[in-house]
């Protein structure tokens, strides 16, 4: 993908069987694996078709035994991780890992003000790819941050990242859903999450060929599927688990020749109360 200053540009899953989340995501998503791992560091690159979409990793030990969980993470290319890394602590945020040279470049953990956390990565490895289509399978085609407090998170990341707030392409967002984009292309959205919800984190959605063959994957799988399918104007979502707890969510259409429900949908979860009504609407074929 073509890299630019405030876009995410590569994925991590960190989780606690490596084998098992393979064999998951390529049932799942379509996904192939292959080896990419680096002197020290065990490495796995998940691929659609020939195209790296993201990495999986262990989840280090000494992370377990501090409370972390299986997770997948983004990471926002910026022009300097240094620089980037001083902002965010300026704006209130915190530095988890300092900027450090990787094998996918040079990164940055770090968590927004509200302790949603993401990564930071300067000069990704291997250079420049083609960019994807917005809604080609196998790719992430959303990206959404649920916050404590929407107007809040998304001022941090304007003054971070550049982005914009971005409206849908024919009927503006409802106040409770925020989409943004970087550029001119809208990438994702932001809600306040209620007070019964967990801590704040970023959600991604997976683009998939038909919704309902992979949300069928997941269950045979061992995934958990919390909520969907659930229909937009232009497609369907639905909010999963894989089969190590880490949470992600899948972004497809139907071939069974079913039609979208009121596109005002309440999101929800098993944590209970999640409830916040917004459109999904990106550039997108139709149903």
């Amino acid at each position: 993908m073509v890299v630019h200053h405030g876009r995410f540009a590569w994925y991590e899953l960190m989780t606690t069987d490596i084998a098992a989340a393979r064999a998951f995501y390529a049932k799942v998503v379509g996904w192939n694996a292959q080896d990419a791992s680096a002197p020290g560091l065990p490495y796995t690159q998940f691929t659609a078709g020939q195209a790296p979409v993201a990495g999986l990793l262990d989840l280090p030990e000494g992370a377990r035994k501090m409370g972390a969980t299986p997770r997948w993470m983004g990471y926002v290319a910026v022009d300097d991780v240094a620089a980037a890394s001083a902002q965010i602590s300026r704006l209130g945020g915190t530095v988890y890992v300092p900027p450090t040279d990787t094998n996918i470049g040079r990164i940055a953990v770090v968590a927004d003000p509200q302790t949603a956390t993401l990564a930071l990565v300067e000069g990704l490895k291997p250079g420049p790819r083609p960019a994807a289509a917005p809604e080609q399978p196998g790719h992430v085609g959303w990206h959404e941050l649920l916050a404590t407090d929407r107007d809040r998170a998304f001022a941090f990341y304007s003054s971070l990242f550049d982005w914009r707030k971005a409206n849908a392409d024919s009927t503006p967002a409802p106040d409770s859903y925020q989409m943004f984009a970087a550029g001119e292309q809208a990438i994702g959205g932001i809600f306040t999450k209620p007070a019964t919800a967990p801590v704040p984190f970023w959600l991604l959605y997976f683009n998939v060929d038909d919704i309902d063959a992979a949300v069928a994957q997941v269950t045979a799988n061992g995934g958990r599927v919390l909520e969907g399918p659930i229909g937009l104007p232009d497609g369907w979502i639905a909010r999963c688990v894989d089969p190590q707890d880490a949470m992600f969510a899948l972004l497809g259409h139907r071939t069974r020749g079913s039609t979208a429900t009121d596109s005002a949908i309440g999101w929800s979860a098993s944590w209970g109360g999640i409830s916040s009504k917004g459109r999904l609407v990106t550039k997108r074929r139709p149903l």
